[in-house]
């Protein structure tokens, strides 16, 4: 599964600004927290669960090894990674990591069972727990095994957990207006699979009583149609639902990068910092 990398960079440029010397299974554990990230996006997609054909623009492991192959493949991934942080943290690390592990299955959990239309904080709970976990995995690791004290700890876990929210909230942005080609998946994936992202909330906070029930009528459907999808980008546009979730994700951006300011300035810091306004400024 190609993609951005994100986490493992996190990872070790975090132990680079803690001029922590890192050996090679240092840098197998960096793969380890990629490879349980791919993991979770290899289940995210089976049929089971997002019944999804791309990923980052190419046939999903299901859609192209079958579904029973994709099944072990995950299981490998989790197995392998899992024993390289056995074999290369000490059980304070060891706790974290199986923590926010923990933390990503229950998020996972909680999305497949629903969201209500008009709830932020339950949406954000879920995004909180699904797809800024791993992040905040990095962070804390990196923040652990470079022996951190707790002030750079909790800024570590703020920076980490902040830039996974503003990821997943821009990607829900994404959903509804980035181009299939450069996104790499369906737009409009969400919605068609009816899952409540904040855009959708946006505009049922906002829409008027004809169109609370319009939404909440289509959000009941077994299956949601291209006219569906239309009057809703509709709403999205007349609302400026894509605007104001972006709003959001720069708050979070805002947090992550304001996070790092107790660490002296140096160019693994600014990479840090980057990665912030990266999580924005991105059509995938």
């Amino acid at each position: 599964i190609n993609g951005k990398k994100i986490r493992p960079l996190i990872f070790l440029n975090i132990l680079e600004t803690r001029s922590f010397e890192f050996d090679q299974d240092v840098c197998a554990l960096a793969i380890s927290i990629e490879m349980l990230h791919c993991a979770s996006l290899i289940i995210d997609d089976l049929p089971s669960m997002d019944n999804d054909e791309l990923r980052r623009g190419e046939k999903s492991v299901h859609a192209k090894y079958g579904f029973k192959k994709a099944q072990m493949i995950a299981n490998k991934y989790i197995l392998d990674s899992l024993r390289n942080i056995i074999k290369t943290v000490d059980s304070e690390c060891k706790k974290l990591i199986l923590q926010e592990l923990k933390n990503a299955s229950m998020g996972q959990l909680y999305d497949i069972t629903g969201v209500n239309n008009s709830d932020n904080q339950e949406m954000s709970n879920i995004i909180n727990l699904k797809t800024a976990s791993l992040f905040s995995a990095a962070t804390k690791t990196g923040a652990c095994l470079s022996k951190s004290n707790e002030k750079e700890k909790k800024a570590l876990e703020s920076y980490g957990r902040n830039l996974g929210l503003a990821f997943q909230i821009a990607d829900d942005a994404l959903d509804f207006y980035a181009k299939e080609k450069l996104f790499g998946k369906e737009i409009g994936k969400d919605f068609f699979e009816g899952k409540v992202t904040l855009p959708m909330i946006i505009i049922f906070q906002k829409g008027n009583k004809e169109e609370k029930n319009f939404l909440n009528e289509i959000m009941k459907k077994e299956k949601r149609t291209e006219e569906d999808f239309s009057e809703t980008l509709a709403l999205i546009y007349k609302y400026k639902a894509v605007e104001a979730t972006f709003k959001k994700a720069e708050y979070f951006v805002n947090v992550s990068y304001d996070a790092l300011a107790i660490f002296p300035d140096s160019e693994d810091k600014k990479i840090l910092q980057n990665l912030t306004s990266f999580s924005l400024n991105r059509s995938f």
